[in-house]
């Protein structure tokens, strides 16, 4: 990952709403069957966030790249995209601990160090 790319995902998460916005995506994707993803009215009724506010901030988790959407019928529905926050998950892990990736890396990063 690019550090730019990085820098825009954590500056996009470093306000409340749109951790919120994150957080309750990422718990949709694990109760949802099939494509997933909340429509924006259903995202902001859970949040009490009003629809101009959340299109804003939906706006610039989308251009982060943060969450995707798809049309269905009239509504726009969101889904957080995992592999963006697994990406960037990995990128601030990446040489963290000099080397000690047992102390705080994932399984992955665990078995490559081993």
């Amino acid at each position: 990952m690019e550090t730019g790319t990085a820098i825009a995902a954590l500056s996009a998460l470093a306000q409340e709403t749109r951790l919120s916005i994150f957080r309750t995506l990422v718990r949709a994707h694990s109760l949802t069957e099939g494509e997933g993803g909340l429509a924006a009215g259903e995202i902001g009724e859970a949040l009490d966030v009003p629809p101009a506010t959340l299109s804003f901030h939906l706006k610039e988790m989308s251009y982060a790249g943060l969450v995707t959407s798809r049309r269905e019928g009239r509504s726009i529905i969101y889904k957080a995209d995992l592999s963006m926050m697994r990406g960037l998950t990995e990128f601030l892990l990446e040489d963290c601990c000099q080397g000690a990736c047992g102390a705080v890396g994932t399984r992955q990063r665990k078995k490559e160090c081993a």
